[in-house]
């Protein structure tokens, strides 16, 4: 028996602990289905996600309710933006009702308008593309690294024309994008970069917080991320000039935060906007996950260490890609993925899984490839990483409420899957 099997039989023999609290099914992930009703995470022994209490948060949402303000902008949403502006060092953030959000007013602050392109990745979750699609612009996918499945820089300049009017780089499972090469390149043409980064907040690269490269950059603080209210999300905004619009985009297109800071006697209609303020009960949420920010870290990092670890040999035999990591990024410890060798094997391996309890999902559909990606001209080859890497790729369960003797299980029926 190798000293891997012992470590994961030991693994095995140890109780689950922890407060769990269980969630609807993930939107990207595929279900079986049991007569005619569809299974829920909560149905499998070990789901893909699993969002927890950390610390404070009923304590704070109590407290919300108590301060008799649970619409936006109370004082929870106050510290979280506070939290943000001390944490990553931007000059503004501004909390939302979701990274979709988030991105619509990017899109409106940069004033996109129909007949401007933006260039996205097709290989990222459909609200990148539908923000700027909104306002009537025209993407223009580009393909993936095959290493960090990033946005492939090498890629951008023969994409840009006199219509771009931005790009945005999508920090995939929290491992920073070239930024250094993408900056070169956008500023070279003078267009904007939107960092996409709900995957990667206190992810750095090269030493600088990830969402602190663009002049904006989009979190969310869905269930399946680090740091979680539900639905949430927030607008990090590192030019000074955005700051005064983006408050009145958020606040339905009024000057109403200037009224409150005493700044205007009255609040009116000045602008387009809409209503993209979260509730404070979510933000009192939000800032309990904040303040218990090391011992999420700390979690994630000993699960993908520990997969990483346990996997690593087997994968080398059966010709599985696993997470790559450049050493000048330090990742956010977002997700665990594999990428199988191929359609066949990843179905396989998901359906031995699912024979266990266990849940693992697939992840990005090609945008180029969906329905709407073929109205703007998409076409099979156009992203060939892409396409590769969404037939392959496969996402473990991945919780900070995951336990080591289940984490184990994981990898155990990983190891013992017979059809690889």
């Amino acid at each position: 028996m190798t000293r891997q099997s012992k470590n994961i039989k030991s693994a095995l023999r140890t109780k689950p602990r922890g407060k769990q609290v269980h969630h609807a099914r993930s939107a990207v992930a595929p279900l079986p289905q049991t007569g005619h009703s569809a299974m829920t995470q909560s149905d499998y022994a070990i789901p893909f996600n699993r969002p927890c209490f950390v610390g404070n948060e009923q304590a704070y949402m109590t407290r919300a309710i108590a301060n008799g303000q649970i619409s936006g902008d109370g004082a929870f949403t106050r510290q979280c933006h506070a939290y943000l502006e001390k944490a990553l060092g931007v000059p503004k953030a501004l909390l939302t009702t979701s990274c979709t959000h988030a991105l619509e007013m990017a899109a409106l602050l940069l004033n996109i308008q129909p007949g401007d392109e933006v260039i996205v990745p097709s290989f990222t979750f459909v609200s990148t593309v539908n923000a700027f699609v909104l306002r009537g612009a025209r993407p223009v996918f580009v393909d993936i690294r095959p290493d960090t499945l990033n946005l492939d820089e090498s890629c951008l300049e023969r994409l840009i024309t006199p219509r771009t009017k931005a790009i945005v780089p999508v920090h995939y499972a929290g491992v920073g994008c070239e930024m250094d090469a993408i900056l070169a390149i956008a500023g070279a043409h003078g267009i904007p970069v939107v960092e996409d980064n709900a995957h990667g907040l206190l992810g750095r690269y090269k030493g600088r917080w990830l969402g602190t490269f663009g002049c904006l950059a989009a979190q969310s603080f869905h269930e399946t991320k680090n740091f979680t209210c539900g639905e949430g999300g927030a607008l990090l905004i590192n030019d000074p000039r955005f700051i005064e619009r983006a408050e009145i985009l958020r606040e339905k297109g009024t000057n109403r935060s200037q009224m409150f800071r005493g700044q205007v006697a009255k609040y009116s209609w000045i602008d387009v906007g809409s209503s993209y303020l979260p509730s404070d009960l979510l933000a009192a949420f939000l800032l309990a996950q904040f303040e218990a920010r090391d011992h999420i870290q700390s979690v994630r990092r000993r699960l993908w260490d520990f997969y990483a670890a346990h996997l690593r040999d087997w994968a080398g035999r059966r010709h599985v890609g696993l997470p790559s990591v450049p050493e000048h990024c330090e990742q956010s410890y977002h997700m665990f993925y594999m990428l199988m060798p191929s359609l066949a094997a990843r179905q396989a391996l998901i359906d031995h899984l699912k024979t266990k309890g266990i849940l693992a999902v697939y992840h990005y559909l090609p945008l180029h490839l969906s329905v709407m990606g073929r109205r703007f001209d998409g076409r099979t080859g156009d992203c060939p990483v892409t396409e590769s890497v969404s037939d392959r790729l496969v996402r473990l369960p991945f919780y900070i409420g995951l336990s080591k003797a289940d984490q184990a299980r994981v990898v155990a029926a990983i190891l013992e899957c017979p059809v690889i």
